[in-house]
């Protein structure tokens, strides 16, 4: 992948050098910024090229969800990755309209931070499991009526068929009987729809498919 440039956002000075220390050395990272705030956020990137923001919630005078609609609003092709001890639903819910790409908690182990944001570099998504119910509901709320004219991500018709399913909310057992096929080869048709869409688990799955109309 190609480099990026990334910048935090976070007012804590500890919390910043610890997300500094933890990319700094990685090689598909060439530039990082820091700010402390949005107004000093906003002039970074209106500076200089930036890719990825990791942006904290709980910000002074701007907060955090109102920060990423902002660079969101200016710059749609950067992507956000929030980065919080929050999750209150109507911080959630903004984070969502607001159009970021990832929401996890303070707590992520700093290995699968680099790994959540090459999968956003990658156009993936991901949303911490505390929140996904919340997630879901505001994703079922605000489906396009748009569909794609053609699978993405190389699934299969039978796949997009499953992943139907499983966004209206049927289990494995259940999408196995609807569709007339063993349990056995729904969980394989499941492994197979989570890797080309590069999500963790059938909650992100959903919701991809939902927020970016692949069903």
């Amino acid at each position: 992948m190609d480099k990026c440039n990334i910048l935090i956002v976070e007012d804590h000075a500890l919390t910043r050098f610890a997300l500094l220390t933890s990319l700094r050395e990685e090689d598909f990272v060439d530039k990082i910024y820091e700010a402390e705030n949005a107004n000093a956020a906003y002039k970074i990137i209106e500076q200089n090229k930036t890719d990825i923001v990791l942006m904290d919630i709980g910000l002074p005078i701007i907060d955090g969800v109102s920060a990423s609609a902002e660079i969101k609003k200016k710059h749609p092709l950067i992507k956000i990755i929030v980065i919080t001890s929050h999750n209150e639903e109507k911080e959630v819910e903004g984070c969502l309209s607001a159009g970021i790409s990832a929401y996890c908690s303070k707590d992520i182990e700093p290995s699968k931070l680099i790994t959540l944001i090459k999968d956003v570099m990658n156009g993936a998504m991901w949303f911490d499991p505390s929140v996904s119910d919340i997630v879901m509901k505001k994703t079922l709320g605000k489906k396009s009526e748009t569909k794609h004219k053609k699978p993405l991500y190389n699934l299969t018709q039978r796949e997009l068929r499953v992943l139907s399913l499983l966004a209206e909310g049927n289990s494995n057992n259940e999408i196995a009987q609807k569709m007339n096929i063993s349990i056995n080869t729904t969980k394989v048709h499941m492994c197979a729809i989570l890797q080309k869409l590069s999500v963790d688990d059938r909650t992100q799955a959903a919701i991809k498919a939902i927020r970016e109309n692949i069903i």
